[in-house]
């Protein structure tokens, strides 16, 4: 069920909010220690709040009144630990709610737990050597994808009605794409990051996974806003994202990205994907490819920022207790704390370029579109990933074409699931223009009525 019907039924009181949160708990305590979507389940905490909910006269209830939510282990739950599936953090517990969550209770949603990620945000894997890796309900033996990987997982595995990631190189992208979901990386500054662990300032944002575009539309409608706790939080309206759902995407320009086409891909998941774009141009969108210059550069020019930062808000940690760091962090930490200072200052000067070409192209498209990951889940452990005959590439260098242009300039960027591989979900993205997400939302879910990828389910959630 997708969380807008859930929240229909509990508005028209077909379903309790208690009756809703027990049928999650218990598909978490059937399905996590097999998947381990979950880092911690506040199962006593859910029924309590669930209770609470009830009691809420009529007139005050929220639009997400009763709904039943995951929070991704990076962003605080007050009376919670926020681990960031750390050793370093195991026991972190937290007082005060992040302002996502908070805004969250405010709506009158339950969160049940802290979901599992790649340790400190900062992998594509979700396999933390502290806490385990998160599982693909698809195929248990292959990744999720990340770092929002439990988040991802918890959707495919119909643990959760909707869950809050965190994007800062594709970290709601990818494992939306490879759990089979939908999920946006709003545009940066649209969501608050106050009370939550940061990767890299200049590109952090929270933003929701769940089924449908409808939504992710409604949750960031939600969570959206200007902050005084988070200064760079811009102060603008947020629009009605549901209001506009429905507009269909006739006439729309839809910009074909071309490159992520030609190289670096899987064969048949550029086919997949290229089915998926023949779709909205029968829906009466005018389609045409092109080729954005800075793409190709985007992947290099946005590491030079991020490790930096990242490395940055480590200094303590990395001096006092390196050896509690996962090998992976670790490496890229200090990758950061080596690259010499101009780098840095490289990579802000060449993002300009990259603002200036993304503003002429939004103005001859609405949208651009791409496939999301070159490749289907990659096996846990998997080192190098296959994208052809002869054809192989470390999966981390795989992705960065395809996700590190759009964190780079902060462009809203949604994955909407496009058709399947060997059993195997492929996502198509979305990327609208700065604060765009209306549009973005609106071809997702033109896209999502026209198609049935969004409802499949693999066998282990049915």
């Amino acid at each position: 069920m997708t969380l807008t019907a859930l929240a229909a039924r509990l508005k028209a009181g077909e379903v309790s909010p208690r009756e809703a949160t027990q049928g999650y708990l218990d598909r978490i305590e059937q399905l996590n220690p097999t998947v381990n979507a979950y880092i911690h389940v506040d199962a006593e905490g859910a029924l309590a709040a669930a209770d609470a909910a009830e009691r809420v006269p009529v007139a005050e209830r929220g639009p997400l009144w009763g709904v039943p939510l995951g929070i991704k282990d990076v962003v605080d739950v007050g009376g919670m630990n926020t681990t960031a599936a750390s050793e370093i953090l195991r026991h972190n517990l937290v007082a005060e709610d992040s302002t996502v969550v908070a805004r969250l209770r405010a709506a009158g949603s339950i969160i049940l737990g802290k979901i599992n990620t790649h340790e400190f945000a900062l992998g594509a894997w979700t396999t933390s050597p502290h806490f385990g890796p998160a599982r693909n309900p698809f195929d248990t033996d292959r990744i999720c994808g990340g770092s929002s990987g439990g988040s991802g997982c918890a959707m495919a595995a119909d643990l959760a009605a909707g869950t809050l990631g965190t994007d800062t190189a594709g970290s709601i992208r990818i494992p939306a794409c490879f759990g089979g979901v939908t999920g946006i990386r709003p545009s940066t500054g649209r969501v608050s990051n106050a009370g939550s662990v940061p990767v890299s300032a200049t590109f952090d944002t929270i933003g929701p996974i769940a089924r449908s575009a409808r939504d992710c539309a409604l949750l960031l409608r939600t969570i959206a806003g200007a902050d005084p706790r988070d200064p760079s939080t811009f102060d603008l309206p947020v629009p009605d994202y549901l209001a506009g759902l429905e507009g269909g995407i006739k006439g729309l320009r839809v910009g074909v990205v071309v490159q992520r086409f030609e190289h670096g891909i899987n064969p048949a998941v550029a086919a997949t994907v290229r089915e998926a774009i023949a779709e909205l141009k029968a829906l009466g969108a005018i389609v045409e490819e092109v080729r954005p210059v800075f793409t190709e550069t985007a992947g290099v020019v946005h590491q030079l920022v991020m490790l930096p930062e990242a490395a940055q808000n480590h200094q303590k940690w990395l001096r006092e207790c390196p050896e509690l760091y996962g090998a992976d962090v670790r490496a890229r930490l200090l990758a950061g704390v080596f690259l010499p200072g101009p780098a840095y200052v490289t990579g802000q000067k060449a993002r300009r370029v990259a603002f200036d070409e993304a503003r002429e192209l939004f103005q001859r498209f609405d949208i651009l579109v791409q496939p999301q990951m070159p490749v289907v889940p990659p096996k846990i452990g998997q080192v190098e990933v296959d994208l052809g005959p002869g054809e192989q590439l470390p999966y981390r260098l795989s992705l960065l074409p395809f996700n590190s242009p759009w964190s780079l300039i902060g462009l809203p960027a949604m994955s909407v699931p496009a058709g399947y591989v060997d059993g195997l979900p492929v996502g198509m993205t979305i990327v609208g223009p700065r604060f765009g997400e209306q549009v973005v939302f609106r071809a997702g879910h033109a896209f999502q009525q026209a198609t049935d990828w969004h409802e499949r389910r693999p066998n282990l959630a049915v």
